[in-house]
């Protein structure tokens, strides 16, 4: 069954489609990101009366981002799926499969993949109203308990509009599971979009603590809610916002150090992680690695573009560790090797990394330049840039350090959750970049269509984006 954001299958809202009881009554607190895809109802009542449930209630959540919505490393996740629409990924897969349209800009309203994208986002965004509804008319659980599973589903549910808004433009943003209001929703505007995410994501700094839920980093604290803070002031130019968020982050050496060696980078342990997800199984490692990675050419589904691999200088440490290569011997190809391990190692050893540290230098860098400070901005970068073994930046002026700063972004974040398509389109160069090299490509490409199904299911979603 597919849960549409106008036509939910979850029609009641005392009973919400999270767990099986029987086998989650049962389930502790360190297995709940190992349970499976939600296959059974239980009373809303029951699940938020026991902590076990409630939690689980929680990480089904998280499982849901790892395996099948826009934070997947999956094929239709957006590392995989934004990178063959910008310009990271060149597509080898069966012709006439959605991503190809995907790649070659030829996206219809009916695509599956962004079809998939918008539901599977709208379902975690049910999931989140769900548990936030259910733990506020919880009576058994502990107050701090309440706080924070509430700040968790606040994040989500915030985190998943994030994106919504950055690929379809204007969309609904739904806070609650009542079908009713819920089947004729309108789009809101971009800006009030971005309003509710804020509002979401402030409540939830001020909910949750400090602290990790373990000693592992894959369940959101302050700090993780702060990341996302700090990308999305950085989005909306709102500078000093971005710089204050971003060095709550790099100034807690505590928590967050830069990991010295590129190597070690994407390595569960890494202390450049500020949040990951674990994998379902113990010894499994990334759906990333198991996506990109490839021993023999040509590629079976995508590789790295030669543009993108011919931009690195020679001696950059991530085109040595970060690019895997393969040749037939005519030719040679090109992969993300960024995760390594792409099978059960027994002992899992790499986890998908959400938000890094590495990230945050970059943002505060971007808003230091923007907000007069050169000098504090070039440090940012540098650090960046040395650990990569390159030299400090040539950039003097702001225009120059603006774009020093979106290739750097480039090489540090490719083929990571749509980076590279979103700075194309946040500063205006999606036309500039991708109209020579896509002969697809239209101005109006920079927001993806609203599914078809649902334009027809709810004409309050109307208008079309433009171009489709």
């Amino acid at each position: 069954m597919k849960t549409h954001i106008i036509r939910t299958v979850y029609n009641n809202t005392k009973f919400i489609l999270i767990l099986t009881a029987l086998l989650l009554l049962n389930v502790s607190c360190e297995d709940v990101l190992e349970v499976d895809n939600p296959i059974g109802q239980i009373p809303n009542e029951k699940v938020f009366n026991d902590e076990g449930t409630a939690t689980a209630a929680v990480a089904t959540l998280y499982a849901k981002l790892r395996d099948q919505a826009f934070l997947t490393g999956n094929l239709s996740g957006t590392s995989h799926a934004m990178g063959l629409y910008a310009d990271e990924l060149d597509y080898y897969d069966i012709p006439g499969f959605p991503l190809e349209s995907v790649y070659t800009h030829q996206v219809l309203p009916s695509n599956s993949v962004i079809t998939a994208l918008w539901n599977e986002t709208y379902q975690i965004i049910y999931l989140s109203n769900a548990v936030l509804e259910g733990v506020a008319s919880s009576s058994e659980l502990a107050q701090d308990f309440k706080t924070q599973l509430r700040g968790e589903a606040l994040f989500i549910r915030a985190l998943s509009h994030f994106y919504l808004v950055n690929l379809y433009g204007a969309v609904p943003y739904i806070t609650t599971t009542n079908y009713t209001e819920n089947s004729g929703v309108s789009r809101l505007p971009i800006s009030m979009v971005y309003d509710n995410i804020l509002s979401d994501l402030i409540e939830a700094k001020g909910l949750l603590g400090v602290d990790y839920n373990s000693t592992e980093r894959v369940r959101a604290n302050t700090y993780v809610v702060s990341a996302l803070l700090a990308r999305v002031y950085l989005y909306l130019e709102q500078w000093q916002d971005a710089e204050m968020e971003s060095s709550l982050l790099i100034n807690n050496t505590t928590l967050f150090e830069l990991e010295p060696n590129v190597q070690d980078e994407f390595l569960k342990e890494s202390t450049s992680a500020i949040f990951q997800f674990k994998p379902r199984n113990e010894g499994d490692n990334t759906l990333e690695a198991a996506v990109f990675k490839f021993e023999s050419g040509p590629p079976p589904r995508t590789a790295l573009t030669t543009l993108l691999v011919n931009s690195f200088q020679g001696s950059d440490l991530r085109r040595l560790d970060w690019i895997g290569e393969v040749s037939n011997g005519t030719e040679t190809f090109y992969f993300p090797h960024k995760y390594k391990e792409n099978t059960n190692t027994g002992g899992s050893v790499e986890y998908s990394i959400v938000f890094r540290i590495a990230e945050q230098y970059l943002i505060r860098s971007e808003a230091r330049t923007m907000l007069g400070n050169i000098t504090g901005a070039k440090e940012d970068l540098n650090t960046i840039r040395n650990r990569a073994g390159l030299d400090d930046t040539n950039a003097k002026t702001t225009s120059d350090l603006v774009d020093a700063i979106i290739e750097e972004r480039r090489f540090e974040l490719f083929t990571e959750h749509g980076h590279r398509w979103f700075d194309l389109r946040r500063n205006g160069l999606a036309n500039e970049v991708l109209a020579p090299i896509k002969p697809g490509w239209k101005p109006t490409d920079v927001l993806l269509p609203l599914p078809e199904e649902e334009l027809l299911m709810n004409p309050n979603l109307s208008p079309q984006n433009s171009g489709y």
